[in-house]
């Protein structure tokens, strides 16, 4: 897969814009899922030398502190660098109002776009008088129903750029709403609620803050504070408390775009704010934003105000290094939690408690399936149990492979790193690379298998009689993940996936993409699995040309229009967050927790094939060569035609694939779906036989063997605990079948069955015939069901 897979998905950080204007791709912390950036030598150096350190500020452990008087906000102490700080921003939001007031405000065309009812049936469009510079999206919700206005958090812009709703308008548009339900909207609350601790933080320690962004199930803010101190448990109600006043206050957040030399007035004080200044900002500067007393650098955007947020939570803390680099500063870091209804938080801290019971980790550990040793952080020991789960995954695919015609392939772990250079990876992708030095070069373990399928499709004459050529491969991926951001099974660094390369014609892309679609419900429908379709179109930085990528994204929206038509679900459109180098369709599925988890993707790639100069034979007729000039050049564009393949030759396009992602982050998911209960197919411990007495041993390893003669995982407990404790044992361990047998099933050649999932088996077993329990369980078996009943 290219290096926007879905492995690479893992991380914790959501989208939504934190408090920092640019994120970079590299996080990590000390024993958290971090989303601080990893940098370069250069750039740690910068933000050492720079700036001052924290205890180098004077002002701040309170001396000459003033008071800040803010409309709607309590009065509270605040060092003089703070107050500078807001000084100056008030001095420049007042003169960006007075330019504001002098605009023009004509009269613009701007359309409501409500969305479907709670039937599904879509709304009708709502056009609205507005001015330029003057209307916001706030102001339109006095025309819209209260059901739909009340659970408003912010608004979105022609389908594509999120909009604060007290932010004028600039041109005539179409103007949508996004609640909190829906992860865009979920995420802007909690980026919002981040500031809010942002600000608590800094009346309460005089912190000076790094950044604080949404994360999957909330919030974070990092920070440093004087002396070194920490945060401690017992600082969490005073900040809950300041936070609650001012969630009272009904602070806005008003935003104020900013120059470069003016950020740097503002944030002077703080070497953190001056290393995203100096090495993550565009020359014109960027947005900040502020909420009470808080001012921070922000792109936004965020709720109206700080009245919208009703249950607020901190939930943990713990240490975390300045751009995930254990060489700077270890910086604190609080995380938290927000609603907009009290209920909400009830549910939330309901489904803590589910998870935390479900948490793969835990259950790998207590079920004997992996365990992770800091010999070897972030690759997993899968042990016996474990493995039968692996390899019960390899063989659903690979019976699938064969129906659907892929060919398994096997490629090297390592390559000399003029491939990479070649594929691009190297200049973009490096740094999550283990480099190796070999014979005086520069090597490294592959984190994809992409650019070795190239070589393999090159590596002889190619006809378009074996297109589509499917190549699919199980081999082992190393990515170089920061330490912190390691998290169990969901995030590692040696993984191996279902990996899969279609090479084909353009003419196929529909075709091969409707059958993926069709292997996406095989698979995911064995587990219980809903899922929805994204498509990601162009971005504004893309490789090739406008018409390839049309013609590309007509095919798949072909397909996904195909796959709704025949009861597939509605697909949703994610206008320009294509990969650059082609369109892709992402697919997230959702477990028994209702979360979300993206592990299949689907993307067309033109460029890896015109990288790699792919080719195949057309089967047309060579054209005739266009005249040369006398010194043996084309007389049209000769670089163009250099690059293009030759008469009766055509270039592949390339469709990179998994269904499942990393088995690794799979097997995560399922332990966590299932609860540790596994169904019988894939289950390492699916037969469990308990003896009445020693004088059936004989006929419980006969029933063992002729068990295990099938092909399953079959133990006895032959030990000298008591039968009551030998069956809550088994229990515990979540055996699918506990067959119980005494003198009467010996005489009757018969087994005593205990259900895991049907109570009624448990005081007294139902008595099978042992040829029928074998003939059910091999069903049961062969037919991967997911309800364990026979």
């Amino acid at each position: 897969m290219m290096a926007s897979d879905s492995h690479k998905n893992q991380s914790a950080a959501q989208p939504g814009g934190p408090s920092l204007p640019l994120r970079p791709k590299k996080a990590t912390s000390e024993g958290v899922d971090g989303t601080s950036p990893k940098s370069s030598k250069q750039s740690k150096n910068m933000a050492r030398s720079a700036h001052s350190t924290l205890d180098e500020q004077p002002e701040a452990n309170g001396t000459n502190a003033t008071s800040v008087d803010r409309s709607k906000a309590s009065s509270v102490q605040l060092p003089n660098f703070i107050v500078k700080r807001n000084e100056l921003f008030d001095e420049l939001k007042r003169k960006h109002d007075a330019e504001v007031l002098q605009k023009e405000k004509p009269v613009i065309d701007v359309v409501l776009d409500l969305g479907s009812d709670k039937n599904g049936v879509p709304r009708p469009a709502m056009p609205v008088a507005a001015k330029a510079w003057e209307s916001t999206p706030g102001s339109f919700l006095r025309h819209v129903d209260k059901d739909i206005s009340s659970d408003v958090v912010i608004a979105k812009v022609d389908g594509k750029e999120l909009w604060d709703l007290d932010r004028p308008l600039e041109r005539g548009c179409r103007v949508s709403y996004i609640p909190f339900t829906s992860p865009e909207g979920r995420n802007v609350f909690w980026h919002s609620s981040a500031h809010v601790l942002g600000e608590a933080a800094e009346c309460q320690y005089e912190c000076l803050l790094s950044h604080g962004p949404p994360v999957e199930q909330g919030f974070f803010y990092d920070m440093a504070i004087a002396g070194g101190q920490v945060v401690k448990e017992s600082d969490w109600a005073p900040l809950e408390s300041r936070a609650s006043k001012f969630f009272k206050e009904k602070q806005p957040f008003d935003r104020l775009h900013v120059s470069i030399p003016d950020l740097k007035k503002m944030f002077g004080y703080s070497k953190y704010k001056m290393y995203y200044i100096d090495n993550l900002l565009p020359p014109e500067g960027s947005t900040v934003y502020r909420c009470g007393s808080l001012v921070d650098l922000c792109l936004g955007p965020h709720i109206q105000n700080t009245s919208k947020i009703k249950a607020f939570q901190i939930m943990k803390n713990s240490s975390c290094y300045f751009r995930g680099d254990k060489d700077d500063d270890s910086l604190q870091r609080i995380y938290g939690v927000a609603f907009p209804d009290k209920k909400q938080m009830t549910e939330h801290k309901k489904f803590l408690e589910e998870a935390a019971k479900r948490d793969h980790r835990r259950l790998g550990i207590e079920q004997e399936l992996f365990f992770f040793n800091d010999m070897s952080p972030g690759a997993a020991f899968l042990l016996p149990h474990g493995t039968r789960i692996f390899n019960a995954l390899q063989k659903l695919l690979r019976s699938e492979y064969q129906k659907r015609e892929y060919s398994e392939v096997q490629s090297p772990n390592m390559y000399d790193s003029d491939l990479w250079k070649k594929s691009g990876h190297w200049q973009h992708y490096s740094e999550d690379m283990f480099v190796l030095d070999v014979e005086k070069k520069k090597w490294a373990l592959k984190p994809m298998n992409c650019p070795g399928h190239c070589l393999m499709f090159s590596h002889r004459e190619r006809s378009y009689r074996e297109l589509p050529l499917r190549m699919a491969d199980f081999g082992v991926l190393h990515r170089n993940e920061a330490s912190g951001a390691l998290n169990g099974m969901t995030r590692v660094r040696k993984f191996q996936q279902d990996d899969t390369h279609i090479f084909c014609t353009q003419d196929q892309i529909t075709e091969e993409i409707e059958g993926l679609f069709d292997f996406l419900k095989c698979i995911y429908g064995l587990f219980g699995f809903p899922f929805r379709l994204k498509l990601s179109t162009r971005p504004e930085k893309f490789l090739g040309d406008i018409e390839t990528w049309n013609i590309a994204e007509s095919k798949l929206k072909d397909a996904l229009n195909s796959f709704t038509a025949s009861g597939g679900g509605q697909w949703e459109l994610n206008e320009g967050d294509g990969a650059f180098y082609g369109p892709k369709i992402d697919i997230t599925i959702s477990d028994a927790l209702r979360r979300d988890w993206q592990c299949a993707t689907i993307q067309l790639d033109f460029q890896l094939p015109q990288n790699f100069n792919l080719e195949y034979m057309t089967g047309e007729m060579p054209a005739k060569s266009k005249p040369t000039t006398t010194d043996g050049a084309r007389t049209d564009d000769a670089a163009a035609e250099l690059r293009a393949p030759g008469p009766g030759r055509a270039r592949p396009v390339m469709i990179h694939r998994a269904i499942i992602g990393s088995f690794e982050r799979f097997m995560a998911i399922l332990t966590e779906h299932f609860a540790g209960k596994w169904p019988f197919w894939i289950s390492p411990r699916q037969i469990l036989i308990i003896p009445v007495m020693p004088a059936v041993n004989d006929y419980v390893l006969e029933v063992q063997g002729l068990f295990k003669s099938q092909k399953m995982y079959v133990d006895v407990d032959l030990s000298g605990n008591t039968m009551p404790k030998k069956i809550r044992t088994g229990q515990l361990q979540q055996y699918n079948f506990i067959f119980v047998v005494g003198a009467q099933e010996k005489e009757s050649r018969s087994v005593n069955i205990r259900n895991r999932d049907d109570q009624e088996t448990q005081a007294k077993g139902e008595l099978v015939p042992l040829d029928e329990a074998i003939k059910k369980l091999k069903a049961l078996k062969k037919e991967r069901r997911l309800i364990n009943a026979i």
